[in-house]
Parts: structure tokens; C-alpha cells; sequence
């Protein structure tokens, strides 16, 4: 129950961890709004707080000497799929206050890049927070306070991480995957489709086509008898 209780939760920061860098991704462009850095600020702090609940769901099982070799494999490779998140989110947590400091809202030191793209990244957010819509409140000097708040929480992210680190000892080099690397893109979405990808294999890899056979048949005989023709008048010329 637990393991899949782990399982949900990092499913849940994985999304939010992947929304914040793509809403990263837009500060300083034509979309940069303070409706983008509300977005950012609520986005990272609900990575943050499913960080904290999987932290404290995944500690006790892995510091426990009597768990399964079996069962303490598979909190392992859940550990190491968290502690990847959690590195991922810190790094973007660093960009954002890089870009952020670069570009700020009221007092801009210098003209927002014009990347051609517009709109605002609200559905992006909304699905990463589980919310229908998302409300801001216009407040001058937002961005200011909001990055000297990023700065103590990518403080507190990396303390988080060292933490992590020395309460469960887990190097991410013995920890061995299930699958092998891109397996996932691999996946067969439905059966029809699958047999389908099957068949196309076997025809690409089985014996030639005899249709694609006969056609090459008769190209080579049509081209040699240009080349006929064309020795028989340069000879007559």
C-alpha cells in the first residue's frame, strides 16, 4: 500500500516538476507576465510539498534492515527516480531565479525577448495543480518578493537533498532498471496498433516484395536499352 501510495505521489511531482520547466522556459518572452510568476510560484511549491510527503513515505522503508531484497530493490529505484526530480526541480528553481533577476516585471533593466510566442501558460499550470482556473492579483513589486522567497527555497530544496543523502545511503549506480533505456517510447499504445508495427517489421526484414521485384525488373531493362540505344547513334554519328 505504501509503495503505491509512493508511486502516485511521484507521478504527481513528476508532472509539476515538468510544468515548472516548461513554465521556466517562458520568463523574459513575449508570454512573461506576473500571472507567469504567480503560475511559477504556486507550481514550485506544490513540487515542493509532494517532495516533502514522498520524502517522509520513502525514508522509513528504505532505513528499514528488515525489508525484502525484492521489495527494497523497487523503493530503491522509486528513491532514485524521486532524487532525479528533486536535482531537475533545484535546477530550474536556479533558472528561474537567473531569469527572473534578469527580467524584471515593473522596473525592466532591458527589453523582454520577443520569442513570437504569446498567451498565457494557465492550462499548463492548472493541470499540474489539479485546478480548473487559476486567479492573480495585480501587485507591484510581486516579482521582487517572489524571488527573494525563491532564493530560501532553493536553499531549502538543496538542504532537502543533502539530507536525503545522508539519511539513506543509495548510490544511484547500483540501483538497476526494470526496462531497458527508452522502453517506454517503445510502448504499444493498443493491440491493433501493435500488430500492425508487427507486421510492417516482418514485411521490412522478410523476403523482397514481388511487385517492388518486378518493377525493378523492368526499370534495369528500360535503362539498358537507352544505353543500347545511345552507343548504336553515337556510333551511327
Amino acid at each position: 500500500m505504501a509503495k503505491e501510495e509512493c508511486k502516485a505521489l511521484l507521478d504527481a511531482l513528476n508532472k509539476a516538476t515538468a510544468c515548472y520547466h516548461h513554465l521556466v522556459l517562458t520568463i523574459g518572452g513575449s508570454a512573461d507576465s506576473q500571472n507567469l510568476r504567480e503560475e511559477l510560484q504556486k507550481t514550485r511549491q506544490k513540487a515542493q510539498e509532494l517532495a516533502v510527503a514522498i520524502r517522509g513515505r520513502l525514508t522509513p522503508p528504505l532505513r528499514d534492515r528488515g525489508l525484502g531484497a525484492e521489495e527494497r530493490a523497487e523503493f530503491e529505484r522509486l528513491w532514485v527516480a524521486f532524487s532525479s526530480c528533486l536535482d531537475l526541480l533545484e535546477a530550474d528553481m536556479r533558472r528561474a531565479l537567473t531569469l527572473g533577476t534578469e527580467f524584471p516585471l515593473n522596473k525592466p533593466l532591458r527589453p523582454l525577448v520577443r520569442t513570437g510566442v504569446e498567451g498565457g501558460a494557465a492550462n499548463v499550470a492548472a493541470r499540474a495543480l489539479s485546478a480548473r482556473s487559476l486567479r492573480h492579483e495585480a501587485e507591484r513589486g510581486f516579482d521582487v518578493e517572489d524571488l527573494h522567497q525563491l532564493e530560501r527555497e532553493i536553499l531549502q530544496v538543496g538542504e532537502m537533498i543533502h539530507d536525503m543523502e545522508m539519511k539513506v545511503n543509495v548510490p544511484r549506480w547500483t540501483v538497476q532498471a526494470r526496462q531497458a533505456a527508452g522502453a517506454e517510447l517503445l510502448a504499444r499504445p493498443s493491440a491493433g496498433v501493435s500488430s500492425m508495427r508487427c507486421v510492417s517489421v516482418e514485411q521490412r526484414m522478410g523476403p523482397c516484395d514481388p511487385s517492388k521485384a518486378l518493377a525493378a525488373t523492368i526499370f534495369s531493362a528500360v535503362l539498358l536499352a537507352a544505353v543500347a540505344l545511345a552507343v548504336c547513334v553515337a556510333k551511327l554519328s
